[in-house]
């Protein structure tokens, strides 16, 4: 299945501050989690910080908790229009160990026109700006007839 990941972070290539992976098919949860973000920029603290809606998780749990969300499907298929969420969203599998990552493809994806901070009902929340990625890529796969956006 795939997975619309967005990611919100402390300043590009800054530490990873909230994660969401939104499944294609309404049939699995969502994953968000929050990581604790220490001396956050200023367009952060006045961004992404008011909207995070969770509290913030250790590492480990946060890597523990991805592992185990993406266990349950036996491909899942990473999908995402910034280079910059593949690298975090690897980064905490590779925080594991390689004995416990699970089987995982990444696709990036070129959108023109597409701005998650325009699209989203939540503006600068990973898990709202993954939703709106979603809805995106399948209105473009249904708009040219189910081909990949």
């Amino acid at each position: 299945m795939r997975y619309f990941l967005d990611c919100e972070f402390n300043g590009f290539d800054g530490p990873l501050i909230s994660i969401a992976l939104v499944p294609e098919a309404e049939i699995r949860p969502d994953f968000y989690a929050v990581l604790p973000c220490h001396r956050p920029r200023r367009w952060v603290a006045d961004h992404v910080m008011p909207v995070l809606g969770a509290a913030p998780h250790p590492r480990a749990d946060v890597v523990a908790a991805l592992s185990a969300y993406l266990l349950l499907d036996p491909d899942p298929l990473i999908v995402a229009d910034w280079p910059e969420d593949i690298a975090h969203a690897a980064s905490l599998l590779a925080f594991q160990g390689r004995c416990l990552v699970p089987h995982v493809r990444f696709n990036l994806l070129n959108l023109p026109g597409f701005d998650a901070a325009t699209a989203s009902s939540l503006p600068h929340n990973a898990l709202a700006d993954a939703r709106a990625l979603r809805t995106e890529v399948l209105a473009r796969e249904a708009h040219s007839g189910g081909a990949p956006a």
